[in-house]
């Protein structure tokens, strides 16, 4: 793919999107793109995530890292996993496997970070952004406090 190829699918991604272009503009030059065969594992759950991926092509598998933990997930383009790796120190939640030729996009921390202290603005909105989902999440979370405050 171009670069502003690159930078057109960065910002189909909300995360990504509030970045503004010059910021992707050096996601994009500075992310690898790995090409999985079919089973193949891109990562294990457990393991210590220093990047986050961003699906391109294809399709992964994500199964969960414990048992009690059942449902299985199938992503495809345009998702984004490993978010919060992006930011500080985490492990993976579950394994992802190719269930077909599949091509990420790796965006390692380090580079996220740098590019965040080099546009200060993207790293404000990327802040808004956030903010705005733990309030949504919070919100969500108080309704269903109630509702089981309610009882059947």
């Amino acid at each position: 793919m171009a670069l502003e190829d690159d930078i057109a699918f960065f910002e189909q991604v909300p995360t990504f999107a509030a970045l503004g272009r010059q910021a992707l503009q050096v996601l994009a030059i500075g992310a690898e793109t790995r090409h999985l065969q079919s089973g193949a594992v891109l990562f294990y759950a457990g393991e210590l995530a220093d990047a986050a991926y961003l699906v391109q092509e294809g399709a992964l598998l994500l199964e969960p890292g414990t048992f009690t933990e059942r449902e299985e997930h199938i992503i495809g383009p345009g998702t984004l996993i490993g978010e919060l790796a992006l930011l500080t120190d985490t492990v993976s939640p579950a394994t992802a496997i190719a269930r077909e030729p599949t091509t990420v996009v790796r965006i390692p921390r380090n580079l996220f970070r740098k590019m965040l202290e080099g546009y200060p603005a993207a790293a404000k909105r990327l802040r808004d952004l956030m903010a705005s989902r733990v309030d949504n999440w919070t919100q969500e979370l108080g309704g269903v406090r109630k509702a089981l405050e309610k009882g059947p």
